[in-house]
C-alpha cells in the first residue's frame, strides 16, 4: 500500500492504457470495492452493481463479440447514449485535441487508419489488464429519471481513486457503453440491468510511451466561478 493522500491521488490518477499482465489480487479488489461502496448516493440508494471480471477467457469472450460485431459492420448495441448525439464546442474541440494529441505522441499519422483501428480495439483487449470492473444500473432507476446516473459516476471515481491506494492504475471506459447490450450478454447479466461504463484496473506498464500522454485540463477560470 502506498502513503498517498487524497490530493495526490486525485491528481496522480491518470487514464492508462497499457497494463502488465500482473493480477490484482482478490483481496485487493475486495478492499477497493468496500471503499467505493462508501459513496454517498441520493436516499442511500446504491444504485450501481458490479460484475468484477479477472478470468481470462470471459474477458476474452467479452472482447472478442464486440470486436467481431464491428468487424461485421455493426452499430452501436446501447443501453445508455453515452456521448452526445450533437457535438457543440467547446467539447467537441476538447475531444478533438485529446485525441490528436494521443496520435501524436506515438507518431501515429491521421491517415493510418489501420493502425488507429487497432488502437481502438485494445479496448476490448482492456490494454493488456487482469481485471475489468463492470458497472451496470437497474433499468428502472433510470426511467425518465438521471440521479442515479450522477450517483453510480461518483461511484467509479471512488473507485479509481481507492485504486491509487495500492498503487493501481485504471481507465474508464466510455468505450463499453456503446456495447453495453453485447456485454451484457455476454455477461449473462439479468435483464432488468444494464452497463453504464466498465473500469479497466491492474498495474500500469510504465515503459509504455501510450502512458505517459496526459491531456490537459482547463484552468478554473474557465468553469468555475466564485460568488
Amino acid at each position: 500500500m502506498s502513503n498517498i493522500n487524497v490530493l495526490d491521488a486525485i491528481k496522480s490518477r491518470a487514464s492508462k492504457r497499457k497494463f502488465l499482465d500482473k493480477e490484482v489480487s482478490r483481496e485487493i479488489q475486495e478492499k477497493i470495492l468496500e471503499a467505493a461502496q462508501m459513496t454517498p448516493s441520493g436516499a442511500n440508494m446504491q444504485p450501481w452493481v458490479t460484475y468484477a471480471v479477472s478470468d481470462k477467457d470471459t474477458l476474452s469472450k467479452v472482447g472478442s463479440s464486440i470486436i467481431e460485431h464491428i468487424e461485421a459492420g455493426g452499430d452501436v448495441d446501447q443501453h445508455i447514449q453515452y456521448y452526445p448525439v450533437n457535438w457543440v464546442n467547446p467539447y467537441k474541440k476538447r475531444r478533438i485535441v485529446t485525441g490528436a494529441g494521443l496520435y501524436k505522441k506515438l507518431g501515429v499519422d491521421r491517415k493510418d487508419t489501420q493502425t488507429r483501428q487497432d488502437m481502438w480495439y485494445d479496448n476490448f483487449r482492456w490494454f493488456g489488464a487482469s481485471t475489468v470492473f463492470f458497472v451496470f444500473i437497474d433499468k428502472a432507476m433510470i426511467d425518465n429519471a438521471q440521479g442515479a446516473l450522477i450517483d453510480t459516476g461518483a461511484y467509479m471515481q471512488s473507485i479509481m481513486l481507492a485504486a491509487r491506494e495500492f498503487g493501481l492504475d485504471t481507465c474508464p471506459q466510455g468505450s463499453t457503453t456503446e456495447y453495453g447490450k453485447i456485454v451484457a450478454k455476454e455477461l449473462n447479466t439479468p435483464d432488468n440491468l444494464a452497463l453504464l461504463y466498465s473500469v479497466v484496473i491492474g498495474y500500469e506498464d510504465k515503459d509504455a510511451l501510450i502512458n505517459s500522454y496526459q491531456p490537459e485540463r482547463i484552468s478554473l477560470d474557465k468553469n468555475v466561478t466564485f460568488i
